[in-house]
């Protein structure tokens, strides 16, 4: 019989030492694969992806000399365009080199391919007022593209390449994105093609956009970039790299995109008709603040108040009133002012819609027959007298007509608004978006008028313009340039 030996009183320490050293080298290893996974590699998804995304170059042929001035790098123009920030010095736009025709470059984007058969999605703003679209793919093929459509009000547009068998993009959802999601972006900023950031998800939901909500990401963002792909881990197409926020004009860290599901749904129309459709009532609205909604006994700040129906329009004929807070659209809340003219206008023109409204303490239910948004102008320049042209001349100005629309809405019987602003203008406090009613007492029609009144201006020593900014009027003083 094998005798029982008690084991000396040291072991029990240095059992616990042993079980400790053992839980420290367990925690070791099982520690080591995840610290290896923190951060993705993203290779094996742009060595995928890469292929179907494309720089797009645009030219234009010049319809006027420019006043004296030297070239500008495309890049930097399309920068300074896209952002709203005047171009230096007197020579503010390329013109031709001895008045010739020959198509200049305008400016650089990007795009990706949604198709094996040639279409592409970009940005509005990449190929508004172009004549000529020129796409790059990695492998250096060149296409000439053609214009299928382009909607600014979303700053989508399709165009075509006449290809097959060219790599595309999958499709992703976009409303499964998660705040703080890994993304990355591609695209061509400077032009400098193929170039890949990366960056999380900031935001969701960001309402700078009329009809879009956008993704807000902190991923670097510059000129070029516009019209590239937003992916997820995955490699699927989230969104479309379209804005950045910055006060200095360079990227501060915020960067916009427009939502994939969204883009779609207009590219879809944009393949079909060429164009978007899209419904209004004819309403001018506002935010609800919190002040307001606690004392008229809404409650919580939600809905769109209704400044102004349009006389005659869809929501005047069906008793919608100046005042009234429309709250949901056939049973869809409208949480901020910003989301109805979002559901009217991806609601079909003809449909009956019901709309609920507060009213003097009271809910309602009104339903309203949509009618059609104007069209948007094409985006291929013409010679037309309301085109909008690069700001010129002594004053400082290029406006375009006010729409039959606009108008109506803001009940006025002409005028001109100002597309872009710079020199005399701007330092007599014009802005653009800006309407002008008259100039030295003379009213103003279109722009037809307008330019010939400013032709005759130009050796004046002041001209008074009345200008429209909201619901406000106000008279502005130029002092044209020698």
């Amino acid at each position: 019989m094998r005798s029982r030996v008690s084991a000396p009183e040291f072991d029990a320490p240095m059992r616990v030492l042993w079980l400790g050293l053992m839980l420290l080298l367990a925690l070791v290893v099982w520690s080591a694969p995840v610290r290896a996974q923190s951060l993705p590699d993203f290779t094996e998804l742009v060595e995928r992806v890469g292929p179907a995304v494309v720089n797009i170059r645009t030219l234009e042929r010049s319809r006027q000399a420019a006043a004296g001035g030297a070239e500008v790098d495309p890049n930097v123009e399309e920068f300074f365009r896209r952002f709203g920030i005047p171009l230096p010095g007197p020579g503010q736009r390329r013109g031709p080199r001895g008045g010739d025709e020959e198509p200049q470059q305008r400016g650089v984007g990007s795009g990706f391919i949604l198709s094996a058969d040639g279409f592409v999605m970009t940005n509005a703003h990449v190929v508004d007022g172009a004549d000529e679209v020129l796409v790059t793919l990695t492998d250096k093929r060149e296409f000439k593209a053609r214009i299928v459509g382009a909607d600014r009000r979303t700053d989508i547009a399709v165009v075509k390449l006449e290809a097959s068998g060219l790599p595309f993009v999958k499709i992703g959802d976009s409303d499964k994105l998660k705040v703080g999601e890994w993304v990355v972006a591609i695209g061509s900023p400077f032009g400098l093609e193929n170039t890949v950031t990366a960056g999380i998800v900031s935001a969701k939901q960001r309402d700078t956009g009329d009809y879009l909500p956008f993704i807000q990401t902190d991923v670097a963002i510059n000129p070029g970039n516009s019209g590239g792909p937003l992916l997820n881990l995955k490699g699927d197409v989230v969104g479309i790299n379209s804005q950045i926020f910055s006060r200095s004009g360079g990227y501060m860290g915020i960067a916009f995109a427009i939502p994939i599901a969204d883009a779609m749904r207009v590219s879809e129309q944009l393949r079909t008709n060429g164009r978007v459709i899209r419904g209004r009532i004819g309403v001018q609205i506002a935010p609800v603040t919190k002040e307001v909604a606690e004392s008229i006994g809404l409650g919580k700040p939600a809905g769109a108040l209704v400044q102004n129906a349009e006389a005659g329009g869809p929501a005047d004929k069906a008793g919608i009133e100046a005042g009234d807070i429309i709250t949901r659209v056939d049973g869809k809340v409208v949480e901020k002012s910003g989301d109805l003219p979002r559901l009217i206008g991806n609601t079909k023109p003809g449909t009956k819609t019901t709309l609920q409204v507060f009213r003097r303490g009271n809910n309602k239910d009104i339903t309203v027959t949509v009618a059609e948004f104007e069209a948007d102008k094409p985006t291929r320049r013409t010679s037309d007298p309301g085109t909008p042209s690069a700001p010129k001349g002594a004053l400082g100005l290029s406006v375009a007509d006010l729409s039959d629309v606009q108008k109506r809405e803001m009940r006025l019987r002409g005028g001109v608004r100002v597309e872009a602003v710079d020199g005399a203008a701007a330092r007599a406090g014009l802005r653009e978006g800006d309407v002008i009613l008259s100039m030295d007492n003379t009213e103003i029609a279109d722009v037809k008028q307008f330019n010939q009144l400013a032709q005759k201006a130009e050796k004046a020593k002041a001209v008074s313009v009345l200008v429209r900014r909201g619901e406000a009027v106000n008279y502005l003083v130029i002092k044209p340039t020698r």
